[in-house]
């Protein structure tokens, strides 16, 4: 689906097809410095896998969405309560499901998130060193790889919270093995960093000062190379938790208003509540955001929600409610397939393309083309004019081109006379001059 999911698939595709597993590149030689790779090399190596397809590029997020719901099913456990009930609530949270199924970054930030902050806890249960002390620097420095420094942001400001209120594990820190930590760290994420910088000067003043605060603090920053700057309301990542979070976010209200006298006895409930809260609370003076920012907080979300199970009394009435999201969309993915009405109204070029691949004809797009036309394309589809169209229609090989309906607007009447329209969607139609 065009334009985020798309871009990141050809992203992916280009670094499969070109063996380039350094620089990820938004288009053949232009590096692409808004993001890590790691996400990137996993749609991959999984295109390497299964080759070049949607279900390759989209199947990181799913397997990464399973390890997470593998690693939260032992709280439920410790209250006597079903392993998958955390899975549950998580898939029926809209932000959770959506982004187990689309390629995307915030999967795999998540997933560091949760390792880094779930290993701190599990640490601090615990008064020897053991595996989970070291997970934590994995976690951070898989995070590095995943989003960059955001992962320090998102997760050392509520652990140091935390310790605010219980002192006494401050012992956890000390415990820690940080100079073996900090190795980790650095093995894992800084050699790409290096290399990055080496083979395209720029990337790391471009990365940590633009994308990381200049693109947050400054809704009138410039300098973005791939899109543009959001502008919104101040505190609109509330709204957004609210709305992508509903009915559970309800439970979870009434369960911090309920305890909020109580809050600093209970220290797992505490340790949620303050993962919960930070990245809204850092997030709420931008105006630069969008929805999927909230993602990493949708873990404790569900384990609040875990927390609080056996003193809900209409479980029935929210457990009903979560789960019409899933099955409606089944409905509707279900119906669109049989009438065909996916086809018309998807904002993807895939549709478009199907059929026109196998012709062995040039492929063109009118004006810039989109990310889903090169990734379906493989790559093949070439960015055209007017005036060159106008050019290629005076000979006779055979060409196809992709024209938005907003652009064909422009085509005069003796141009659109020699182009032959095959198929077309709610945005745009594939014409053949033959």
């Amino acid at each position: 689906m065009d334009k985020t999911e798309a871009r990141y698939a050809e992203i992916a595709r280009i670094m499969c097809e070109t063996n380039n597993w350094i620089i990820p590149q938004i288009d053949y030689n232009l590096p692409f410095w808004a993001k890590p790779p790691l996400s990137i090399w996993l749609s991959a190596l999984s295109m390497n896998a299964f080759g070049v397809n949607e279900f390759a590029a989209r199947l990181p997020a799913l397997v990464l969405s399973i390890l997470i719901i593998a690693m939260i099913g032992k709280y439920a456990k410790r209250q006597g309560l079903p392993f998958f009930l955390p899975a549950f609530i998580l898939l029926c949270v809209p932000e959770f499901l959506l982004h187990a199924g689309v390629v995307s970054t915030d999967m795999t930030l998540t997933f560091c998130v949760v390792l880094t902050m779930l290993s701190f806890w599990e640490s601090s249960r615990m008064h020897q060193r053991n595996v989970w002390n070291y997970l934590f620097f994995v976690g951070i420095g898989l995070g590095l790889l995943a989003k960059g420094p955001i992962i320090l942001i998102l997760t050392i400001p509520p652990l140091l919270l935390w310790l605010f209120f219980f002192k006494e594990q401050i012992r956890t820190i000390k415990s820690m093995p940080w100079l073996i930590g900090i190795l980790i760290v650095a093995m894992l994420s800084f050699p790409w960093y290096y290399l990055a910088e080496k083979a395209t000067p720029g990337f790391l003043d471009y990365f940590i000062v633009g994308e990381h605060f200049k693109r947050f603090f400054d809704s009138s920053w410039n300098g973005d190379k791939y899109g543009f700057p959001k502008s919104q309301p101040i505190g609109m990542v509330w709204v957004f938790l609210i709305l992508f979070t509903l009915p559970w976010i309800l439970l979870v209200i009434r369960k911090i208003w309920n305890e909020r006298l109580n809050l600093k006895s209970y220290k797992w409930l505490l340790f949620l509540v303050v993962w919960l809260l930070w990245t809204p609370i850092f997030f709420t003076p931008s105006k630069s955001l969008i929805h999927p920012y909230i993602m990493p907080v949708m873990v404790p979300l569900a384990l609040l929600v875990v927390y609080g199970w056996k003193s809900i009394k209409w479980k029935q009435i929210y457990v009903t409610v979560g789960i019409i999201l899933p099955i409606a969309l089944t409905i509707i993915f279900s119906i669109s397939l049989l009438n065909k009405s996916i086809t018309y109204y998807s904002k993807t070029d895939k549709y478009l393309l199907e059929n026109a691949t196998n012709e062995k004809v040039p492929v063109y797009h009118l004006f810039k083309e989109s990310y889903s036309s090169r990734f379906y394309s493989k790559g093949s589809i070439k960015q055209i004019t007017l005036n060159q169209l106008s050019s290629i229609t005076q000979n006779k090989n055979p060409f196809l081109v992709i024209i938005s309906h907003r652009d064909s607007i422009s085509l005069k009447e003796v141009l659109r006379s020699k182009l032959k329209k095959l198929e077309s969607n709610k945005y745009k139609s594939i014409y053949s001059n033959r």
